[in-house]
């Protein structure tokens, strides 16, 4: 409809959970945010728990109190769906189905996580990596959105390219792929060689080909330290890195992304402060002359 006011996606940031999840919703309610995502346990620590029902009921009361449209978690940063260590793969396997039930629980819309590390060979790292997925998600039943994040390419990490993570989300089986998607960090993709900064529309029609906007859940928003096709993971404030501000702000005019959460996983050197400042800097791009 002419004149119709566009609401904005939600925008919001990885929120610490420092005393407990419900502590949460207050400090993204502090920075202003509409999106948010925590871990919901210790990320580099084996340990898991379940999330009770006065913990769940908690955190749905304080998140009502929020701003918050969309949440999500990232999964913890030891596991590896891919390996082919079969104790380590087993211990993945275990952690990612409690990951699952406490987004469950906790009453989240994502689950966001790293594809993992093939260590022998890629065909057989990618079989692995979706098979496990399939059994999370039979396990878990639910209404949980798994989201594979696309990857820097570092070492034998998967997910780096639009076809190979294509070829997870393929070798998922129904009726489970269809509770996955791609949850695409600007950072990762710039370090994976996409160059958001010189041919952006040629990056997204290529994702677009390869593995459907349909695909895209949710999006990181973080500039990068490391220069283009680097294969290093290093977040920067936006617009102050390698991929620069050009391409935020035509990702906050892009109406294929206009439904699209997005989060912020930026540097904190003051982490209300600054999560609070990104999240201005990205809203005062909106209706900006993205090519300018």
């Amino acid at each position: 409809m002419a004149g119709r006011r566009r609401i904005p996606a939600p925008l919001g940031a990885h929120i610490s959970i420092a005393g407990g999840t419900t502590q949460a919703p207050a400090r993204a309610k502090a920075i202003g945010a509409t999106a948010m995502q925590i871990f919901t346990k210790t990320a580099n620590r084996w340990a898991d728990r379940e999330c009770d029902v006065v913990e769940c009921k908690a955190f749905a009361a304080a998140l009502a109190e929020t701003d918050v449209r969309t949440t999500s978690a990232h999964d913890s940063y030891l596991i590896n769906l891919a390996s082919p260590d079969l104790l380590l793969r087993e211990r993945s396997m275990h952690s990612y189905r409690a990951e699952l039930r406490r987004c469950e629980a906790l009453g989240l819309d994502f689950l966001v996580s790293h594809p993992g590390n093939y260590m022998d060979d890629r065909d057989s790292g990618l079989m692995r990596n979706a098979e496990a997925i399939g059994m999370a998600l039979e396990a878990v039943p639910g209404k949980v959105r798994v989201l594979l994040e696309m990857t820097a390419g570092a070492g034998t990490v998967i997910g780096a390219t639009f076809d190979e993570m294509a070829r997870v989300i393929e070798l998922i089986p129904e009726p489970y792929r269809s509770r996955t998607g791609v949850c695409v960090d600007t950072a990762h993709l710039f370090a994976a060689g996409y160059d958001l900064a010189g041919d952006y529309d040629g990056v997204w029609s290529r994702f677009d080909d390869v593995i459907g906007m349909d695909r895209l859940g949710m999006m990181h928003l973080n500039d990068s330290k490391a220069p283009l096709g680097s294969r290093r993971d290093r977040h920067e404030l936006i617009g102050e890195g390698a991929i620069g501000e050009a391409p935020f702000r035509r990702i906050m005019n892009d109406e294929r992304l206009a439904a699209i959460a997005k989060v912020i996983e930026t540097p904190k050197l003051e982490p209300d402060v600054t999560d609070r400042a990104m999240l201005e800097r990205l809203r005062s791009y909106i209706g900006v002359n993205e090519r300018s």
